[in-house]
Formats: C-alpha cells, structure tokens, sequence
C-alpha cells in the first residue's frame, strides 16, 4: 500500500519517498503527499524530484485498481505527456522527493470545504459532486427551488465567522449506528480499517455546521476559504438541483 500523509495533514507539500515500481500507468511510490482522483475531489498534480535533480512532471494522480477495476491501497502518479525516456531511467528503491502543485491544492481544498458548508445550508442527500481547482458543484435531490443569492450571503456569512474544522474519525459500528451521517448517494466513505474519517466544522458537537464522513483535504479554517458565490443553479432532473460554485471576480 502508499502511505497517505495528507490524510493526517492536507498542508504537507513535499515528502521524501522510495519508488515502488514505474508501469505504464505511472509512478507508485512507498508514501505520499499527492491525493488520488476520489470523491468528487480531482487528483493532485505537481512533480517528483530525482535525486540528480532532473524532475517528473506530474499531471494526475489516482488510485489502483485491480483486476476487477476496484481501488486498491495503492496510489499512482500519473506522469504528463513527453517523460518516456525519464521514466525509463527510474527504478524501484530509488528515492525521490514528492512535491504538489500547491496553489492547486489549495484551492481544491477551499472549494471541497465550501461544499461541505453547502450540505449544512442545504439538508438534502447529495447524488453527485465535482471538486476542481476552478469550480465545484453538488447535485441536491430536492425539487424544491433554490435561491443563488440568498446561498452566495450564507455562504460569505459561514466564511466569515471563521469556523474552526477538526479531522476525526469514528468506527465502522457508529457509522452505520448513524447512516445519516453520510450525506452522499453517489459516493460512500472509505472503509477497511475498522476506522473512518470525518471531517467536523463547528468547535464542539452542540455548535458544529457540518459533520459527516470525508476522506478529503479541506483547510483548517472557512475564513480560509476566501471569497466564494454560487454562479449557477440547474434543474438537472424532476428530482435534482444543481448548486455550481466559482471563485469570486
């Protein structure tokens, strides 16, 4: 398996690390700072620096699948066009230093925080989400309307207030004592540890905005969000509204 750092600090930009193996997909690493696609959150990009200092451009990063086309523990970086002959100069033991695209990151951790202050704002089930650098979206099944700017003021309010967010963790047993908690149709919790993670916004349960299931980076703190609107609200089908989020001009 890759051990995940940003699982345990979404701000850790470069890590040391020893090649696994170099295949046609990529680069599998021991450990890593780089998240997989995963979600709705998109891939990290950035660059692997060789010990001689040439360096591997990085455009994607994903998970493994095996035979079956199911995830597996390990994670793969996906090198960008025109790195043939770089890559076959690496091999396995090797090390390198991983290092992400950090302005990018930062902003997939902004919008991802973003959408988990959508769902307090809007209690509906999610059944569909896409986390980029340049915009986000959540798909709400509802059919009651949806206001763009009333959620544009809620959400600058809930950024302002400086909430403060806390990465925990509860059991397989409290998570389907509490099936509620998970408020995604389309994409369900990471689990095989026995353990699985939160992500809590809010100082203390009686106070908290959101809490739910999230094997995402978000940032520390919504007034680290910045300024956020809703630039677009869709019915996409009788049962489902689309809330499209953007960075503000």
């Amino acid at each position: 398996m890759t051990l995940d750092l940003f699982r345990t600090d979404a701000y850790q930009r470069e890590c040391t690390a020893r090649i696994v193996r170099v295949d046609a997909t990529g680069v599998v690493l021991d450990r890593t700072v780089f998240y997989p696609t995963g979600g709705g959150q998109a891939g990290d990009a950035g660059q692997l620096v060789l010990a001689d200092g040439r360096t591997v451009v990085i455009a994607d990063t994903r998970k493994v699948k095996d035979a079956e086309g199911k995830p597996t523990d390990e994670i793969v970086h996906v090198p960008g066009d025109g790195q043939e002959a770089l890559l076959a100069t690496l091999v396995p033991e090797a090390q390198v230093i991983a290092q992400i695209d950090w302005e990018r990151r930062h902003r997939l951790m902004r919008f991802h925080t973003t959408t988990h202050l959508l769902c307090h704002l809007v209690p509906q089930p999610v059944n569909g989400c896409s986390i980029t650098p340049d915009s986000a979206r959540l798909d709400f099944h509802m059919t009651e309307p949806l206001d763009k700017d009333a959620l544009t003021a809620d959400l600058a309010r809930l950024v302002a207030a400086a909430h403060a967010l806390t990465v925990g963790s509860i059991s397989d047993a409290e998570l389907d004592a509490n099936p509620s908690l998970v408020k995604s149709m389309s994409v369900q919790p990471p689990r095989g540890t026995g353990k699985v993670r939160t992500i809590r916004i809010g100082a203390a349960a009686d106070a908290q905005i959101d809490f739910q299931p999230c094997g995402g980076t978000h940032v520390a703190n919504t007034a680290e969000i910045g300024a956020v609107v809703v630039t677009k609200i869709e019915k996409k089908s009788a049962t489902t509204r689309r809330v499209v989020l953007g960075w503000a001009a």
